[in-house]
């Protein structure tokens, strides 16, 4: 298969997680000359390929095949790739079956290298990922087998291709806190003690607060709420206690310790209960190492375009290969249609994503 042909075959595959509708075999299949390891748990499908050329570094690609559901008003069928003006639309074009499709066709073709080329695969990315990345993570690790570097092709570009690459992530820091009140007759509100009252005089203080000032790679970490609840739903009672849920995509300057001392500040005398977990701790990979210094050659030699270094947006699996110390990027088409309804990407792109990784490969 050529790259345009190999990415609508994976686009015509309903993998919506953690299914992997048959991709990860298929992959296995097309990569005939590489050893295959499957470390599939529960229902999550994981695939390690690996072909070692020679004695020098392992450099490995990783992505997932799964996709989030379509939902409704597609204008065309999201599981077919429909081609229209030069785009290919479906369900995972963007996220991330372009990236896929780009670095098999990148190793397929791949005759010398001097060390050893892996893919990482996985069908639960757009899911819980606890049995996805995490458990060839432990594999590899328990086997000596980590690589030293990863590029994930998830879609980074913002506005044209070839402007943006990933050098790390934000972390998310997601809080739980109730505040104490007393129960009591909206018509004697002396008698009763109101914590939406008291919430309100604290808002102004807390709402969209930055708790640190971010530096040249990360944005400030950010205090949202995400919601406020109290009450019964009726007029003449007042709440004996509010439930507010808030996030804070927050940086290496911020930690679980800040954000707790924020909240001590703004609610002294207040009685409450704070409960805060972590979704994913934030990282960044030094712009000096080799892979982030080979990707920036690459691109630019492809698009003739230099790339940023952003650690903007959500998440990607990227925050768990950063946890075992190896060098980590992400690269990608443009994210402008991720996740909505008639998701696509343009053939020009798919085919200098392959360009760049091919030249990546050739030049490490």
């Amino acid at each position: 298969m050529k790259i345009i042909e190999l990415f609508k075959y994976l686009i015509g595959s309903k993998s919506e997680t953690p299914d992997d509708g048959g991709l990860l075999d298929f992959i296995e299949n097309y990569l005939p000359d590489f050893t295959a390891i499957r470390i599939d748990v529960e229902d999550v499908k994981n695939l390690f390929l690996y072909k070692k050329f020679g004695y020098g570094e392992h450099l490995c690609f990783a992505g997932h095949v799964d996709v989030v559901p379509a939902g409704k008003g597609w204008e065309t069928n999201p599981y077919e790739a429909v081609e229209k003006d030069d785009y290919i639309y479906g369900r995972g074009s963007q996220d991330m079956k372009s990236g896929v499709a780009a670095f098999m066709q990148a190793v397929k073709e791949t005759t010398n290298f001097k060390g050893t080329l892996s893919l990482l695969l996985t069908s639960d990315e757009e899911g819980d990922a606890n049995y996805g990345t995490v458990e060839v993570l432990k594999y590899l690790k328990e086997n000596s087998m980590l690589p030293d570097a990863v590029v994930v092709a998830e879609p980074t570009c913002e506005e044209k291709f070839g402007d943006a690459i990933k050098v790390g992530r934000r972390g998310s820091i997601n809080g739980y806190l109730t505040l104490k009140g007393k129960q009591g007759h909206a018509a004697y509100p002396e008698k009763a003690i109101n914590p939406i009252h008291n919430i309100s005089n604290i808002l102004p203080s807390i709402a969209g607060i930055n708790l640190d000032e971010g530096d040249e790679f990360f944005s400030p970490s950010k205090f949202v709420i995400t919601d406020i609840r109290a009450g019964m739903q009726v007029t003449n009672v007042t709440p004996n206690h509010l439930e507010m849920m808030f996030n804070v995509r927050n940086t290496t300057l911020t930690t679980q310790k800040e954000v707790k001392e924020f909240i001590a500040k703004n609610f002294k005398d207040l009685e409450y209960e704070l409960k805060l977990t972590q979704g994913s701790y934030p990282f960044k990979t030094d712009i000096d190492t080799k892979v982030v210094k080979n990707i920036d050659k690459s691109i630019e030699k492809i698009t003739g375009s230099k790339p940023k270094h952003s650690t903007a947006g959500g998440t990607s699996d990227a925050r768990f290969i950063a946890q075992y110390n190896v060098d980590v990027i992400e690269f990608g088409v443009i994210n402008d249609t991720i996740h909505s309804v008639n998701e696509r990407t343009s053939k020009k792109e798919v085919e200098n994503l392959y360009r760049v990784f091919k030249d990546l490969i050739e030049f490490w």
